[in-house]
């Protein structure tokens, strides 16, 4: 059999018996069947080859996360482009609806987009789209300059893709996940070591790296799910509230981690409702609202716009413009 690459956005409670299919670089397709068995020979395996060693200094943080880092896919001034990029769900009793309507936006490497709106706004199923777990209704998009749905394996290969709902296997202890993710991303050993050491050392994640994920906090489990999400460094790297559950310290590390690897030329893309985090990260706000994309433009621009300072306020007055 084949091996390749579980994306580690996909959804949904890991149950035993959930099966995940989203892989890339395959040429077959690789289901993987999480019987309790199953996770058992993986603890195992992961505990024979894993070596306990202390954490590296935050002060390397630059220079670690360089040393496995991935190329930026080449010849592509535009990482994310939608283009037109449409959603409509059916619904038994309300109909047609248009959950994302006509969306066309583009973000360029070393870029941080923000995507702010209320909940029920349409950001997630934007995402969604872009990280090819949904197929658009209409419209197109391309992420590292391959095609969502024509080229959905070598989108995946390029994108990290974290959900506030993506879930964890119970079973796993938190060490166990992030290395099994790390594996099935076609990392060596060396490097999925150092990737821990450098995520869990960012992310304040060595007090419970041994302790099994249904014994963690919202807020632990938050931090695992980040850290699987980027054990590949991937150039693309899409954000859907990352922040809910984690503490002020955990979020502003995490900010930071975020500033880091827009450093380092990576392309975010960041949804949000907190005013405070659009305004500490992003170099370009869409503000949407029922599924369009009511305005664009960096803060500054966005406040001469709307005539007002305070984000909040320019949001607000954005929406109601809508309406």
């Amino acid at each position: 059999m084949r091996t390749g690459i579980l994306f580690s956005g996909m959804e949904g409670p890991l149950h035993p018996t959930t099966q995940l299919i989203y892989f890339t670089r395959v040429t077959d397709a690789v289901v993987l069947n999480f019987e309790q068995k199953r996770a058992c020979q993986i603890r195992t395996g992961l505990r024979g080859q894993l070596e306990r060693k202390p954490s590296i200094s935050s002060t390397h943080l630059a220079s670690d996360l360089g040393v496995v880092a991935r190329p930026q896919p080449t010849n592509c001034p535009t990482m994310i482009e939608a283009i037109g990029l449409t959603k409509i769900f059916l619904d038994k009793k309300r109909g047609e609806i248009k959950a994302v309507d006509n969306m066309s936006f583009t973000c360029r490497p070393g870029q941080i987009y923000g995507l702010l709106g209320a909940n029920g706004a349409g950001k997630t199923t934007t995402l969604r789209l872009l990280a090819t777990l949904l197929k658009p209704t209409a419209g197109s998009a391309l992420v590292a300059g391959f095609d969502t749905v024509r080229e959905p394996e070598r989108v995946r290969r390029n994108v990290g893709f974290l959900a506030a709902s993506t879930a964890l296997y119970a079973r796993l202890t938190a060490r166990e996940t992030v290395v099994y993710f790390g594996r099935l991303n076609g990392l060596a050993e060396g490097q999925v070591k150092q990737r821990l050491q450098t995520l869990a050392d960012v992310l304040d994640m060595h007090g419970f790296l041994d302790q099994r994920c249904d014994k963690l906090s919202t807020g632990m489990k938050q931090k695992v799910s980040i850290a699987r999400t980027l054990i590949h460094d991937p150039a693309v790297i899409i954000f859907d509230e990352p922040t809910v559950g984690l503490d002020v310290i955990a979020a502003r590390a995490l900010l930071g981690f975020i500033r880091e690897c827009k450093s380092q030329g990576r392309t975010i893309i960041y949804s949000t409702h907190v005013m405070s985090e659009v305004e500490k990260l992003c170099d370009v706000v869409g503000i949407v609202h029922k599924g369009r994309l009511l305005a664009e433009g960096t803060l500054p621009e966005l406040r001469r716009k709307f005539g007002e300072n305070d984000t909040e306020e320019l949001f607000v007055k954005a929406v109601e413009g809508s309406r």
